[in-house]
């Protein structure tokens, strides 16, 4: 029997979820839906300085919001619990004891002056410090120190941290799902530091340790790590789990609109468009807009996202998401970035919004209204709009009448003809007993046809005088929902005033 596929999404909650956290957390999920497997939750809260409270019941709400669903982990439980890296310090201190045993590792003592003064030694020579398999011969270190020198400053509480002796002439490759094989030779990488001073690990350790503790089959995350890969083959291999070692699929960017740069906040604030999945408010009270509250279907975002860096490979664009998790493959994953294209969201939300009923859209947008008029307001308007709450805008307007009048329209369709129509159609409405769109056109044409005026000389200054515009939707529905009385009025009012 093959191995189950087990996934992982692990955000670190210092913040609102970006919109590329939340394509790296779809690709799992539909992967991992895609082959019958599981999709952990982690949160990789380790680095304390950088904490936010409420982040991490933000993504929680963000994944349920658009229904990625976690098997285990945070907020689910499981066989692997804590899921929150700060929970899990005993795991990573008792791996990173493994490696300083084996002499995969080693302390170092230096101060942050020692290694600044040591960074401009470089500099003045030209070149760049790197804490390597070179250097660290002339740093104070348990490779050049004694055991007992080393004892006597770790009971002495001389802080400390603990970095990973790469080795200095060996081959690293691996093959990435997405970019095929990676090769990098280890003299281009530093020692890095396994756990920081404050007995915290760093990402690289508390990542590597987790995903192997926790099965993990294929770790798909953004291309931002894929420089830092070759640094957790090199940790698999510290620790003997090469053979066990997940498969890294790392996905192209999120670039900006017009596609030179990766996309960040501060281009959603210049193009006035969300990239967090819901309302934001940072502990200093600053709001960032949401896709939810700026009237995104769930549906349309997920649509949205699958597309950013991957393709079915057909022409088929919408897809609902038990269609995506049938048509997704890390094959289809582009290598290029994805331009963020809030157009074809918008695209997007008008093919979904479209789908839903009438009925559905009235009773969760139109509660002030009739159920029976609400469910007729819809329909006018959901072709006409592209976020939900423009249908609420709209019916609001419609109950108040124009204070003004499409100044184009009055110059080239006011006229005579015109004013004699709409005059005969005002007086022929209130005999009008069933007030509904078929009655009111077969009313209007009878009266035009009265007169031996065509319906398109008048319609356009018909509806500049019951709504103020030139255009919009249906007439004669929009005539039916504001109700006789009103439009008799309206047509009153612009009679004598126009």
């Amino acid at each position: 029997m093959s191995q189950e596929v087990r996934v992982r999404f692990a955000p670190s909650p210092t913040g609102p979820l970006h919109i590329g956290g939340v394509r790296t957390a779809l690709y799992n999920y539909l992967l991992a839906k895609k082959l019958g497997g599981k999709m952990l939750l982690r949160i990789e809260d380790t680095d304390q300085n950088r904490f936010v409270p409420g982040a991490e019941q933000y993504i929680i709400e963000s994944l349920q919001w658009l229904g990625i669903t976690i098997d285990e982990g945070v907020g689910v439980g499981g066989p692997h619990e804590p899921y929150r890296q700060s929970e899990r310090s005993a795991i990573y201190q008792e791996h990173a004891q493994i490696l300083l045993d084996a002499g995969k590792a080693y302390y170092a003592f230096d101060t942050s002056e020692e290694l600044d003064a040591m960074r401009a030694t470089f500099e003045s020579q030209g070149s760049a410090f790197q804490y390597n398999a070179v250097t660290r011969t002339r740093l104070k270190n348990s490779l050049t120190l004694s055991e007992e020198e080393v004892k006597a400053k770790i009971e002495a509480g001389e802080p400390y941290v603990i970095r990973l002796k790469v080795p200095a002439k060996e081959e690293i490759r691996f093959k990435d799902l997405i970019r095929d094989w990676v090769h990098v030779h280890s003299s281009t990488i530093d020692d890095k530091v396994l756990m920081k001073s404050d007995g915290l690990p760093t990402y690289h350790l508390a990542n590597v340790v987790d995903d192997h503790l926790m099965n993990i089959t294929h770790v798909i995350r953004g291309e931002e790590w894929l420089p830092s890969a070759p640094l957790h083959v090199m940790l698999y291999r510290a620790f003997g789990w090469e053979n066990t070692m997940p498969q890294f699929a790392h996905l192209p960017l999120l670039l900006k609109p017009e596609g030179n740069g990766k996309l960040s906040k501060r281009d959603a604030e210049i193009g006035g468009f969300p990239v967090f999945p819901l309302e934001w408010t940072n502990p200093e009270g600053v709001k960032s807009i949401g896709f939810r509250e700026e009237g995104y279907l769930k549906e349309a975002l997920i649509n949205f996202l699958a597309f950013l860096g991957w393709n079915p490979g057909t022409e088929q664009e919408i897809f609902s998401l038990e269609e995506l998790t049938q048509a997704f493959s890390l094959e289809r994953i582009n290598k290029s970035g994805a331009k963020f294209d809030i157009s074809k969201a918008k695209w997007y939300n008008e093919q979904y919004l479209r789908q839903q009923s009438d009925e559905a859209l009235a009773s969760q947008y139109l509660t002030d209204f009739e159920s029976d008029k609400a469910v007729k307001i819809v329909h006018l308007f959901k072709e006409r709009v592209t976020f939900p709450q423009q249908i609420v805008s709209e019916a609001n307007a419609l109950f108040v009448a124009p204070t003004s009048y499409d100044q184009a329209v009055i110059a080239s369709k006011w006229n005579d003809d015109a004013k004699k129509a709409i005059t005969a159609f005002k007086e022929a409405l209130p005999a009008l007993e069933n007030f509904v769109a078929d009655e009111i056109k077969h009313t209007l044409s009878a009266e035009l046809e009265k007169l031996g005026i065509k319906m398109g000389k008048v319609m356009q200054a018909l509806r500049v005088a019951v709504t103020g515009a030139g255009a919009g939707p249906d007439l004669m529905l929009l005539m039916e929902i504001i109700g006789k009385d009103a439009v008799i009025q309206r047509l009153d009012t612009a009679l004598t005033t126009l």
